[in-house]
């Protein structure tokens, strides 16, 4: 995934309101750009840290600036637009770049499934196929040397987590796919510290046969795109 047109740098100032930062480019210009990242964003948002964000043409938007990657002072990188983690998906899965998922004729985004009214990330589809359902999470937040997810408690992720368990029960393959979008993180845990429930229910649909991925991201302000598989522990 190639950024177009390029990233700008600017310094960070502070993130507020979960939608906003404030910006000082290197020309002394102060910029409000928009964050599409809801989460907590541990270690993501210090001020001081290095913005790369994107201009958007639309003049519509009250923001026409987004924050994309973080560079921190200590030299990792972090894509902090959930947003991207999807496309990134996406555009391997098309491109066959993700062998446990390959052998599929059909990627549908978006797709409603299950009791509790949520949608699918993706569905794949093939002929003499089950069909493979997939949700995609995020990865940013590196504590103590190790990656761990969710950076807060999340109900909508517990949610996806039942929903998943009934895919795998009911025949179809299931699939959680952790996207790892900051360069310190090498391996992947739930942050039970964080979200207890969560790390239960993962572990509950591992039992039941949810499939956990987990592929690391290489970041940069010319692109960014998944490479490389990581273990995760539970």
């Amino acid at each position: 995934m190639e950024f177009t047109p390029d990233l700008q740098s600017a310094r960070l100032i502070k993130r507020y309101k979960r939608f906003l930062a404030d910006i000082v480019t290197p020309e002394g210009e102060h910029l409000t750009i928009h964050c599409a990242n809801t989460g907590a964003m541990t270690g993501c948002a210090i001020p001081g840290d290095t913005v790369w964000y994107s201009t958007s043409e639309s003049v519509t938007r009250k923001y026409p600036h987004s924050w994309e990657l973080t560079e921190t002072q200590n030299g990792h990188w972090i894509c902090v637009n959930t947003l991207r983690a999807n496309g990134l998906v996406r555009e391997a899965l098309k491109e066959a770049r993700i062998p446990e998922l390959s052998g599929y004729d059909i990627v549908l985004p978006e797709v409603k499934y299950g009791s509790e009214n949520s949608r699918i990330d993706f569905l794949l589809q093939a002929n003499n196929r089950s069909n493979c359902y997939i949700e995609v999470k995020s990865v940013t937040l590196l504590q103590q040397g190790k990656g761990y997810f969710p950076d807060a408690v999340t109900e909508r992720g517990q949610k996806h987590l039942r929903e998943l368990i009934q895919i795998a029960q009911s025949g179809h393959r299931a699939v959680l796919f952790f996207a790892v979008l900051h360069s310190g993180i090498e391996d992947v845990s739930p942050a039970r510290h964080i979200d207890a429930r969560y790390a239960e229910l993962l572990a509950q649909a591992r039992l039941s046969g949810v499939e956990l991925l987990c592929y690391k991201a290489q970041l940069s302000p010319e692109g960014i795109n998944l490479h490389r598989p990581l273990k995760v522990e539970l």
